[in-house]
């Protein structure tokens, strides 16, 4: 390797340029065969140089990069984002779930003390009130 091309370790590389939230994290993930550099799982101390094709696999989604500049220090997202080239798919749309909320009917206003007490037992099961 000549003294201009420069290698960093995979795990520290994708933490640094935000890709994987913890470095334990992507340690983790290496070793789990979720990361793939040039299409061969990676171990944690493998090294990538400019021009590997790095593929992370994470919360069901997988993420596919091509190493433009190899970092070893953790920097902010904009300088991060100009560390690689991303090829990913777009992710899927987010479900929008509504949130279960009890219902009271309109006008109600707050639950009397007798009501909570009948929520409760629902909620958690029947307790004697001594």
């Amino acid at each position: 390797m000549s003294a201009d091309e420069v290698s960093v370790r995979i795990d520290s590389w994708i933490w640094a340029v935000r890709l994987i939230k913890t470095r334990s994290a992507a340690g983790a993930a290496c070793r789990a065969g979720h990361v793939k550099v040039n299409g061969a799982t990676a171990k944690p101390a493998q090294h990538v140089k400019p021009g590997d094709d790095v593929r992370v696999r994470i919360e069901g989604r997988e993420r596919i990069v091509q190493v433009v500049r190899p970092i070893a220090k953790r920097v902010g997202a904009p300088v991060a984002e100009t560390c690689y080239v991303d090829h990913s798919p777009p992710p899927p749309p987010r479900e929008e779930r509504p949130a279960a909320v009890a219902q009271r009917d309109r006008g109600a206003g707050r639950p009397t003390k007798r009501e909570r007490r009948d929520l409760d037992k629902l909620k958690d099961g029947y307790r004697p009130y001594f």
